[in-house]
């Protein structure tokens, strides 16, 4: 008999960053500048993760990346919704920081330091293609996808790189992007950079 799985999610990405769009990390290039400041913001809309209920519940990473994507050692901080209990929380950190193995815990072996972890409120929107995210006071953007001739979003797929392995994510560009944590030697602002969106499916 097939035992569970440990975790089986669906919802919502929403990710920027300080590369032009669209972004070289998902095809392996080095970054922009030579380094990549960005947030990568999820949303779960439905699904279980240890047999806890997750749906509705949203969190983020904010990352600094010192090179290349592939090479890891990112430097982030996590904010959970705080409409997350605490059995919530603690599965989804499971998770995605790759205790539970799956598509995540390739994801998580990139991070080389969690600087923090926090419980804030998270607005995470996502109507017709244009999202907007806000956790706390300390990250806000609005971002809409680029859209072909007869207005289809602009897809990447196949990608060496991803943050919703298995899915096709949607190009987009960031109409304004801010990051305020000076706590952790993060505060960055930019204007129509690199945005990613999608949908994910992540089982394990």
């Amino acid at each position: 008999m097939a035992s569970k799985p440990k975790y089986r999610v669906q919802g919502s990405l929403l990710e920027a960053c300080s590369c032009n769009a669209p972004c070289p990390c998902w095809v392996g290039d080095d970054p922009d500048g030579g380094a990549c400041d960005a947030f990568l913001a999820y949303r779960i809309d439905k699904g279980t993760i240890e047999g806890v209920d997750v749906g509705g519940i949203a969190f983020a990473l904010v990352s600094q990346i010192p090179g290349n994507v592939l090479k890891g050692n990112w430097k982030v901080v996590v904010y959970m919704s705080n409409k997350a209990k605490a059995a919530q929380k603690k599965v989804i950190l499971d998770a995605w920081t790759g205790k539970l193995g799956g598509p995540l815990a390739d994801l998580a072996k990139l991070v080389g330091e969690v600087k923090g972890v926090y419980d804030v409120p998270i607005r995470f929107k996502l109507n017709k293609g244009k999202g907007t995210i806000k956790i706390g006071d300390k990250v806000e953007a609005q971002m809409a996808p680029y859209v072909d001739a007869k207005g289809s979003p602009t897809t990447l797929s196949n990608t060496i790189f991803s943050t919703i392995p298995g899915s096709p994510a949607y190009v987009a560009r960031a109409k304004f992007h801010k990051v305020h944590i000076p706590e952790h030697g993060m505060e960055w602002s930019f204007v129509n950079r690199n945005a990613v969106e999608g949908s994910f499916r992540f089982v394990a």
